[in-house]
């Protein structure tokens, strides 16, 4: 009968998994929604920036001159890693790791070894993954998760901006999850900075389009609006991701629950089965033993 108890033990404590795994599941699905939205409706926007500072360059005489667009040799690299303050979101921050780690040994290994590498973590648990394969974290700004907006991705936009034209970086990689669908997040590198755009090539043809004040000041107003609205976008790419990530995760981590109590349960029925038939076989040996 040990046994027995055992797999009533076992099946009490995956009942109990089971129902914070769904618990989970159902958060992270209200948070999904919320935050699918969030990017959806923000992508429009940040590609409309984009297309509008390309059409710029493109119809100007002179090449856009500004702090964000000067291309320098890659000796400082600066990577921003974007990652989660928490786990149970399967691959999710493994992913992020991976992705950094091969940018690292693929393109600035020789940076690497000369100590000219930073990298910044917004995200305790890619901090960590990161921290296991023998890499030092120079910043930790994982406190943004917790006071999450547009203002305060602002505040680091601009610090690694200001940074990047007083040129203490020669470039800038961000690192995020950008969010497909609830089931699917692809991890992606972006040169944040320097920001590439087209020479200025003078066309004039078919733009009707009267500028006040010149291109020019426009192209360098736009960019570094541009700049915190895409850092702004890959943060909510990569909050979108984790919520679809945790999702996905606990809703296998249910049905593989339920899959176990089923599994355990046929083991009970049967265990149980096999001794009442024992203690039936023995009161029979018994009462056979009286009769002789």
């Amino acid at each position: 009968m040990s046994g027995l108890k055992e797999i009533r033990t076992r099946i009490a404590s995956i009942k109990t998994t089971r129902q914070v795994t769904s618990a989970m599941k159902m958060v992270s699905a209200a948070k999904l929604k919320k935050a699918q939205d969030a990017i959806i409706h923000f992508r429009p926007y940040a590609g409309k920036l984009h297309e509008i500072l390309n059409h710029l360059a493109n119809n100007m005489d002179c090449n856009v001159q500004s702090p964000y667009c000067s291309v320098r040799p890659p000796e400082k690299i600066l990577i921003v890693v974007i990652s989660s303050n928490r786990g149970l979101c399967g691959g999710f921050n493994l992913n992020i790791a991976r992705l950094t780690t091969q940018l690292i040994r693929e393109q600035y290994a020789v940076q690497m070894k000369k100590g000219m590498v930073d990298i910044v973590s917004i995200g305790k648990q890619g901090e960590r993954q990161l921290q296991v394969s023998g890499f030092r974290i120079s910043g930790k700004l994982n406190d943004v998760w917790g006071n999450f907006s547009f203002d305060t991705v602002e505040e680091i936009a601009l610090k690694i901006m200001s940074d990047f034209a007083d040129e203490r970086y020669d470039k800038v990689e961000l690192v995020y999850n950008e969010f497909v669908n609830a089931a699917n997040q692809l991890p992606v590198c972006i040169t944040f900075l320097p920001v590439m755009v087209p020479k200025g090539s003078g066309t004039k043809e078919g733009d009707l389009t009267i500028y006040e004040p010149s291109k020019l000041d426009i192209a360098r107003e736009l960019i570094p609006r541009m700049l915190k609205t895409e850092f702004y976008r890959a943060m909510l790419d990569s909050a979108a991701a984790e919520h679809g990530a945790r999702m996905t995760a606990m809703h296998l981590a249910t049905d593989n629950a339920t899959e176990l109590i089923n599994d355990l349960s046929l083991q009970y029925n049967k265990a149980r089965q096999a001794a009442i038939t024992k203690e039936i076989l023995e009161i029979t040996a018994g009462a056979e033993a009286l009769r002789g």
